[in-house]
């Protein structure tokens, strides 16, 4: 075991080497292999916060710019740069005003909106964050077609103006109610940050510009050095935030996020325990609960008890693809749906906590309110989605022509239908083996996937299931429904998108959607028609959900304290430090005194 005492220690441990300092700051130059300032000033361990994440093979070093895809990533520490008009806190339920105090629709169709800037926010060069800005990162997202709000913004904005320093106007083109929430505001994975206009208009294309440690960026951070093992980030103390009174001046002086990808989950672990490690990616249920039991000083998000998880905004499902015979049959869908039993998944993984679900969207506060709709509750009493019952399984299997072997699995034409779960087994090594073998007790030939194939096969619309989430909803249930409208629906032979793997097509799905995209989601006609596909999703089955996605994130109280928690849910946000909303976390933790 090593345990860092300065920063100094911790650069050396973790293989920082020495390069010259010529590649820092060349914009328009590759990006080079390592930023190494000419010096490293000392940080004391207890002003450190030491963080186990893995850098894709994607990621470019050096890339800070955010409109620079890919390579540029918020999840390794970026989000700790760049700053959006606002947060969302999930489990508030609520706007946090960040560079904007107020973002506002100034219309009642929803054609309309009003941004007024904070008039204290600042880049980290000293220049004012300026209307000018917010409408040079708007008109960006609309120009490029690389970034990734292009669409939105080609397709539902109409004008983009400062009216004056401080306030934004933008109209939009046909009713946009959502664009606020799932556009403009940062949370989990999603949102956009605004950037510099007096920086990137310079470059020669500032979708290409990387940014290096030079690019002015809002954030309390600056990169002080990063290679392919880690990212090393010092707090600024000019930071506009806390003049401004948005937080308080945060604790942590120094951060640095370490590349664990290829480091053995079980290392990664003994890290946590030895206190080297403050807190990591998410672990399977076993792993984290051996860690709280080895060090007293960590805990979850569920304290030290079961089921250790927050809510992530990724319910997974059984998808399949709707178009492929037999999955093409209805029946064969909802034979597959009765095979799972729900009761007993959240008895085997989850010591009874109900994370089994019947919805392809999270159950956050306002999803909760519409999923206890009397609307809702009628489409599920008339579905019963979450129905277990192998008899009736068995029977819609024989509707459909199949007939069971002489093994007990279901055959059609001589061929067994293939049940085969594509899964990744460093996120479902636990549910998918379970999935499978209750599909093989009600007839279906069902083994697990674990190979580098699997999400391909996804993408491709192979033959069997597929274990995949639904990132989508997070306020109402639109996005999640959307998935299945028909325009997104890609034939057999083509690829489909992440979340698209259904195929689904059905246009009396897709003319409710239609109809209720222009309203805002406390609409009563909205509910009714959000309620209306909901019931269309069940009848049809056009995916069989499983469970509610659970992020089980140690987090070490040995030198920092004030994680969020189920008890400490802070301005409300998730508990993942590399989410958008994670510089929310870093900023808000307080020294232990150890």
């Amino acid at each position: 075991m090593f345990k860092f005492q300065t920063v100094t220690a911790a650069v050396l441990a973790l293989g920082l080497i020495t390069l010259p300092v010529t590649a820092l700051g060349q914009t328009g130059a590759p990006p080079p292999t390592e930023i190494v300032p000419q010096s490293l000033p000392e940080v004391a361990r207890n002003e450190t916060l030491n963080l186990a994440w893995g850098v894709s093979a994607s990621s470019s070093i050096g890339t800070t710019n955010p409109w620079v895809l890919p390579g540029y990533t918020h999840q390794e520490g970026n989000n700790l740069l760049f700053e959006p008009l606002m947060y969302f806190g999930i489990y508030k339920n609520e706007f946090i005003p960040w560079l904007a105090d107020s973002m506002e629709y100034t219309k009642d169709d929803f054609t309309a909106l009003e941004i007024k800037l904070n008039p204290m926010a600042k880049w980290s060069d000293g220049e004012p964050v300026t209307a000018e800005d917010v409408v040079y990162t708007f008109e960006g997202q609309k120009q490029y077609e690389t970034l990734p709000y292009h669409a939105q913004f080609a397709d539902l904005v109409d004008t983009i103006s400062a009216k004056d320093e401080h306030t934004v106007e933008v109209t939009f083109k046909q009713p946009a109610p959502r664009f606020k929430f799932e556009v403009l505001t940062e949370k989990f994975d999603t949102g956009i940050p605004i950037v510099p206009k007096h920086w990137l208009e310079k470059q020669e294309d500032p979708t290409k510009a990387p940014g290096l440690a030079e690019m002015p960026h809002s954030g309390p951070y600056d990169i002080v050095a990063w290679n392919a093992n880690q990212k090393i980030l010092d707090l600024r103390d000019d930071w506009w935030a806390v003049e401004a009174g948005r937080v308080e001046k945060p604790a942590v002086k120094r951060v640095i996020v370490v590349n664990i990808l290829n480091q053995p989950i079980d290392t990664v672990a003994q890290r946590l325990v030895n206190n080297e490690f403050d807190s990591s990616v998410d672990m399977r249920a076993q792993i984290i609960g051996n860690i709280l039991q080895q060090n007293p000083d960590i805990q979850s998000w569920t304290g030290t008890e079961s089921p250790y998880g927050y809510l992530d905004w990724w319910p997974n499902s059984l998808w399949m693809n709707d178009q492929l015979e037999p999955y093409s049959d209805v029946r064969v869908r909802k034979a597959i749906s009765l095979a799972v039993n729900r009761d007993l998944i959240n008895e085997v993984l989850y010591e009874g906590a109900e994370i089994a679900t019947i919805y392809p969207f999270p159950l956050y506060p306002n999803l909760q309110t519409f999923a206890d709709s009397p609307e809702v509750k009628a489409e599920q009493e008339k579905y019963n989605p979450g129905a277990y019952d192998l008899d009736e399984s068995a029977k819609l299997m024989e509707e459909a022509g199949f007939t069971k072997n002489g093994d007990g699995l279901w055959e059609k034409d001589g061929k067994t239908l293939d049940a085969t779960i594509q899964a990744f087994e460093s996120i479902h090594g636990d549910i998918a083996p379970v999935l499978s073998e209750m599909l093989r007790q009600a007839g279906f030939d069902s083994n697990v996937n674990f190979g580098t194939d699997a999400y391909q096969n996804m993408v491709d619309g192979k033959a069997g299931l597929y274990l995949f989430g639904h990132g989508a909803s997070l306020f109402d249930p639109f996005e999640a429904l959307n998935l299945f409208h028909g325009r997104y629906s890609e034939a057999i032979g083509s690829s489909a998108g992440n979340n698209r793997f259904s195929r689904y097509k059905n246009p009396e799905f897709d003319a409710i959607l239609d109809e209720i995209a222009p309203l805002g989601s406390d609409d009563p006609k909205f509910i009714s028609g959000a309620a209306k596909a909901l019931g269309i999703y069940w009848r049809d089955v056009i995916d069989v959900p499983v469970i509610q996605w659970l992020h089980r994130i140690p987090y070490n109280n040995h030198y920092w304290t004030n994680w969020p928690s189920a008890t400490n849910v802070g301005m409300g946000t998730n508990g993942a430090f590399w989410a958008h909303t994670g510089m929310l976390v870093i900023t808000g933790l307080k020294a232990s005194g150890n």
